[in-house]
């Protein structure tokens, strides 16, 4: 840009006598931040848009009548302008402000939550009178209210900034918050259920108690972090510490592929609440619920601390050297005959990377495979080669796309990938691109959730199976990602497709789109960048590749010839494996078999193998059939990086002193009683060591090439599934927090209004979806999905698709009116 154009864009103003140059357009407000000044406020926030609401931020302007609200004035050539510090007229009206919000505002300080950390309080101390003239009874609400399970509501304290709304509104897209009322019964409420007809539209009533529309978003936590005042407040916090009390530790989110930057609050080595950071690359200042509060497992009845070994059939508790010993010598023994390592998604980097290397160093082999989920078309004898080589080739070393990059595309189309429900701050940045009216979001998907309805998406109906086909063929699809910029963002459930992956990395080559892969778990894309997965060596690099093993030996220190290079088994053989006795051993990292495609299958592996040695936190169905338990550290009582789906390193350090020990001290351990060195017991040490990992090479390998396969037919009373997980649902992390489940959005059975008038069903009437190994009932949800195909969410209450119909999205299921009795006689249900 030259000078000329520079000059053209910014104007030249004075804010207390300093002239300041500032882009037009700007905020007064903002201008007076970069200077170093505070001019007080409480609806103002940079990521929402002005609102005027609170008046406290007033500043005189030069040839102005009044003084101005500086959070809605843009600067203008000349202007000048006197804040508080040099006009005795700014100061009046703040403290006028002041006075009327103190007016009905309780003062109850010693008991609020926001006690200590309060804008109010601070405000009301710098600009505010040193006494009040106020006699009357202030204005009282019953309080608190509970707007959900999670979020409490003191309208009493409520200065009306309309942070809350705005956020639910701008943001989130979750308007089940607003102002009420008139005059000085104005007030921030739920609306009531008569609120919402069946096409979503109404005449809003504010709620009084039973019937009211609860505060139904994933993303309402956000709403008490910027409140100014207690008028929001957690029910998990609530009462529970004052600000001055705790010990504040940077941390990072655990729990999906986001990458959320978080504040840990801990007291008495206890975590008591986890704020959004402020990232701006990434979460900006915002987080989901589920990052939020979903923390309470590492406090569990029933997590495990101390080592259990198996004798004469029962567990007991054993000292961590006997522990140690037990499963080091049961997997010398299985070695011979072959020890699988199922190490799952939700490592850090440091300790998937122990996990790649104590299966290639110490066990000989690369059957080790992170992928803790459904890797096949259910019924297909596609193996998971066509995912394994996607991600080699398209994934694996690959840093291209970033947050900002999502937000500012011209386009993109998402397959396999429900944004708001698996990568929530991925949503925030769609919508806020679609917000801007510069992105276009085309979604390839079963039906318009709310998520793609907030998104404004265009979608194109895709019946599960019939993905790989769309993408070579639609139009629709071709053409949104034909414009310069566009993305291509596929999720990891696009695998369980035959040619789906194939289709999507063929797509992005021919139309120049770029190729973006999002995992769900936090530690999925770490996994594979160090190699938990059988065809990929530590920096993803093929494990055939005689190069690169040549050169990760030389790195490792070990003789040539000692890494295989075998391509290993992934999970689904790992598990059949051990089911049939062919594998002597399983090494399990924390997988709940519940994630698995077929539980079944993942318990009776775990009952028919040999000898079984699990690294967990919690007491789950591998538990009970390990031989050996090692109790391993939860990630706010260790140290390490997880990885998102950027490929951006999120690292983070230990929260709360603890004597847990991470995967990889655990690893180490046992790989020294089998007399080798594996040096992964510091976070340190193997942040060095993977910093000399050789990664990339003389070129990537050619992506898959796998044909699709004809969708299949349902006949009568029958239709394709579709599932996916939930945000807040039956995960082992969030499992027993009751007042997090409580936000949960209801399980329902989705389908067509063909098939529910074939099967004589209307909205709220029980559908029971079954199959030979079981059946789930749930209230039916009549909309607009392809003829023959039904939605049910993954691993909800009432609804756990895999362990009850043993089936993945693609398979056909048979549906029935009501509850069948012999279903219900099993006790499936």
């Amino acid at each position: 840009m030259t000078d000329v154009a520079k000059k053209a864009d910014t104007v030249t103003l004075t804010i207390d006598g300093v002239e300041v140059q500032a882009a037009k357009g700007e905020l007064v407000i903002r201008v007076a931040e970069r200077m170093g000044i505070a001019i007080p406020r409480f609806c103002d926030h940079p990521l929402l848009a002005p609102a005027g609401a609170c008046r406290q931020c007033l500043v005189e302007v030069e040839g102005q009548r009044k003084p101005i609200a500086s959070c809605t004035q843009t600067v203008a050539e000349g202007m000048v302008v006197k804040t508080q510090r040099s006009s005795a007229v700014a100061e009046k009206a703040q403290a006028g402000i002041m006075e009327l919000l103190l007016i009905n505002h309780p003062l109850d300080c010693p008991t609020c939550d926001k006690g200590g950390e309060c804008p109010l309080q601070n405000q009301a101390m710098s600009s505010g009178r040193a006494e009040s003239r106020f006699q009357e009874k202030k204005r009282e609400y019953e309080k608190p209210i509970h707007i959900s399970s999670q979020v409490l509501l003191d309208r009493e304290r409520c200065v009306l900034c309309q942070r809350c709304t705005r956020f639910s509104e701008e943001i989130a897209g979750d308007k089940f918050i607003d102002l009420m009322d008139r005059s000085s019964g104005e007030q921030i409420n739920v609306y009531r259920d008569d609120f919402f007809g069946g096409d979503g539209t109404g005449d809003g009533q504010v709620g009084e108690g039973e019937g009211d529309v609860p505060f139904n978003s994933y993303f309402s936590g956000n709403t008490i972090q910027i409140c100014p005042v207690g008028a929001l407040t957690g029910e998990q916090y609530r009462f529970r510490a004052r600000p001055f009390d705790l010990v504040s530790t940077p941390s990072a989110c655990e729990h999906c592929a986001a990458g959320c930057s978080q504040r840990t609050d801990h007291r008495r080595g206890k975590v008591l609440r986890r704020l959004a950071g402020d990232d701006p690359a990434v979460n900006e200042e915002w987080n989901c619920d589920k990052g939020r509060w979903g923390f309470r497992y590492a406090t569990a009845t029933d997590r495990i601390m101390t080592p259990l070994i198996r004798v004469k059939g029962e567990l007991r508790e054993a000292s961590w050297s006997e522990a140690l010993l037990a499963a080091a010598e049961g997997l010398r023994a299985a070695r011979s005959r072959g020890v699988g390592v199922l190490p799952g998604g939700r490592l850090t980097v440091e300790d998937a990377y122990a996990y790649a290397k104590f299966t290639r160093i110490v066990l000989g082999s690369n059957d080790v495979d992170f992928r803790s989920r459904p890797i096949r078309a259910t019924g297909s004898t596609l193996t998971s080669t066509e995912e394994a080589d996607f991600l080699a080739a398209m994934v694996a070393g690959s840093t291209g796309v970033t947050y900002d990059d999502v937000e500012n595309a011209p386009s993109t189309v998402i397959v396999g990938l429900e944004p708001e429900e698996e990568c929530p701050i991925l949503f925030l940045r769609l919508r806020k691109g679609h917000r801007r009216g510069s992105l276009r979001v085309t979604a390839l998907t079963a039906y318009a959730s709310r998520g793609w309805e907030k998104l404004g998406a265009s979608v194109v109906a895709a019946v599960p199976g019939s993905e790989a086909r769309l993408l070579n063929t639609d139009p629709a699809v071709a053409g949104a990602l034909s414009t310069p910029g566009a993305l291509l963002i596929v999720g990891e459930r696009l695998a369980t497709v035959p040619g789906g992956l194939s289709a999507a990395a063929a797509l992005a080559t021919r139309t120049g789109a770029r190729l973006v892969w999002v995992p769900r778990r936090a530690g999925d894309r770490g996994a594979l960048e160090t190699g938990c997965l059988p065809n990929l060596l530590p920096g993803g690099r093929p494990v055939t590749d005689t190069a690169a093993r040549a050169e990760l030996s030389l790195a490792w220190r070990l003789d040539p010839g000692v890494l295989s290079g075998t391509p290993g088994r992934d999970t689904d053989a790992i598990l059949t494996a051990a089911a049939d006795g062919t594998l002597g051993g399983l090494l399990v990292g924390g997988v709940d078999p519940a994630d698995l495609s077929d539980p079944a299958l993942a318990e009776a592996a775990l009952d028919a193998a040999p000898f079984v040695v699990s690294l967990e936190m919690r007491q789950s169905a591998v538990t009970r059939r390990a031989d050996v338990v090692l109790p391993v550290a939860p990630s706010v009582e260790k140290a390490g990086a997880y990885m998102d789906w950027e490929g951006r390193l999120r690292s983070f350090g230990a929260v709360l002193k603890s004597t847990a020990m991470t995967d990889g001290r655990v690893l180490e351990a046992i790989a020294a009683l089998l007399d080798v060195t594996l040096n992964t017991g510091d976070v340190q040490a193997i942040r060095r060591e993977l910093g000399g990992v050789p990664s990339g090479g003389a070129g990537r390998p050619a992506h898959p090439e796998v044909h699709p396969v004809e969708a299949p037919e349902p006949g009568d009373r029958e239709a394709v599934l579709a599932t996916w997980h939930q945000l807040i649902d039956l995960g082992s992390l969030l499992d027993g927090d009751e007042i997090l489940g409580g936000t949960a959005r209801p399980p329902v059975a989705r389908i067509g209004k063909e098939l529910a008038e074939e099967l004589g069903l209307s909205d709220g009437d029980l559908v029971t979806v079954s199959t030979d190994r079981g059946g789930v009932t749930l209230p039916a949800a009549i909309g607009d999905l392809p003829p023959r195909v039904v939605w049910l969410p993954t691993n909800s209450p009432g609804s756990t698709v895999r362990r009850s119909l043993g089936v993945t999205a693609g398979s056909v299921v048979r549906l029935t009116a009501g509850v069948p009795g012999p279903i219900l006689a099993e006790g499936v249900l």
